[in-house]
C-alpha cells in the first residue's frame, strides 16, 4: 500500500491511499469517518486484482482541517484531484451516506470523466431538508438541534451515534475503532459537513449521473435514509436498488462478506 498527500486545488492536503493494481475502484468515506473505514474492502478487492484507492476528506482522518471548504463544489473538487493525481480512468466510484453527494456534485461539475459506475451506499441525497416542492425532507429545526448537540460535547454526540452506524450488537472493539476514527475529524469540520449534507439539494446532480449505478442501504437504518435510497433510486436513469435486511447504516462493515461479494461482483459488470 501506497500513502501520500494529495494536494487540493485550494492548497489543501488529503490522505491518499493506493492499494493494489488493476481496473480502480474509489471510495468516498461518510460523515466524520475516513478512508480507513474501508479497509476490508481494500484487501479483498486487492486480493482480487483490483486496485483500490481510499482518502480522508478535508477536515477528517489525518488530511488538514481548514475553517472553510466543506460545500459540496469544493468537495467534488477535491474528489476530481484525488481521481487526476491518482490517475485514474475507467474508475468505479463507492460513496456511503454523505459520500454520495461529492459523487452526484461530481458528475454534475466534472461530467463524470474517469468514472465507469457507481455504488452508493445509505445515501444522504437527494435533498434532506423539507421545503415547499421537497414535503419527504425532514424539518429543518431537526438538523439544528443536531448542531446543537455536536456543538456541545462532539464526543459524546459521535458516541451515541455509533449504534445507528454498526447496529446494536457491534463487538466493543468495532464500535472503539470506528470511533478512534471519527475523533480524529475537526469537530468544526463536522459542523460545516452537517450544515453542507442536509441543506445541499442534489436533485438536479443525480440527473447528471449516467452510469450504471447500484443503490444499496439497510432495512435496519433509519426510515429517513432508507427513503433516501429509494428516492435517489428514482432519480437517477437506470440504477438498481440492493436492500440488506436488518443492517444498519454502515452495513459494508456489519455484512461485509455479503458486501464485499456485491461489490466484486459489482465492479466487474
Amino acid at each position: 500500500m501506497a500513502e501520500a498527500l494529495i494536494e487540493t486545488h485550494d492548497g489543501q492536503k488529503l490522505a491518499f491511499r493506493d492499494t493494489g493494481d488493476g481496473p480502480p475502484v474509489v471510495f468516498i468515506h461518510g460523515w466524520s469517518l475516513s478512508g480507513e473505514i474501508w479497509r476490508e474492502q481494500v484487501a479483498c478487492l486487492a486480493a482480487h486484482g483490483h486496485r483500490a484507492i481510499t482518502y480522508d476528506r478535508r477536515g477528517h482522518g489525518h488530511s488538514t482541517k481548514p475553517a472553510t471548504g466543506y460545500d459540496y463544489d469544493t468537495l467534488a473538487d477535491d474528489l476530481a484531484a484525488v481521481l487526476a493525481q491518482a490517475g485514474t480512468t475507467n474508475a468505479t466510484l463507492v460513496g456511503h451516506s454523505m459520500g454520495s453527494g461529492e459523487i452526484a456534485r461530481y458528475f454534475s461539475r466534472h461530467g463524470g470523466e474517469r468514472i465507469a459506475r457507481t455504488m452508493l451506499i445509505a445515501p444522504t441525497t437527494p435533498y434532506a431538508v423539507r421545503t415547499a416542492d421537497n414535503p419527504e425532507g425532514t424539518d429543518r429545526l431537526i438538523f439544528d438541534h443536531l448542531v446543537t448537540a455536536l456543538r456541545a460535547d462532539p464526543k459524546g454526540y459521535l458516541a451515541a451515534g455509533a449504534p445507528g452506524l454498526l447496529g446494536q450488537a457491534a463487538a466493543p472493539e468495532t464500535v472503539k475503532w470506528a470511533l478512534d476514527l471519527a475523533y480524529q475529524a475537526d469537530p468544526g469540520a463536522l459542523e460545516e459537513c452537517v450544515r453542507a449534507f442536509t441543506e445541499t439539494d442534489f436533485r438536479s446532480d443525480l440527473q447528471t449521473v449516467r452510469v450504471p449505478t447500484l443503490i444499496v442501504y439497510g432495512s435496519g437504518d433509519m426510515p429517513s435514509m432508507q427513503a433516501n435510497a429509494r428516492r435517489t433510486g428514482a432519480a437517477i436513469a437506470g440504477s438498481r436498488i440492493e436492500v440488506y435486511e436488518g443492517a444498519p447504516h454502515g452495513l459494508f462493515i456489519t455484512d461485509r462478506e455479503r458486501f464485499n461479494k456485491d461489490l466484486l461482483r459489482f465492479v466487474r459488470s
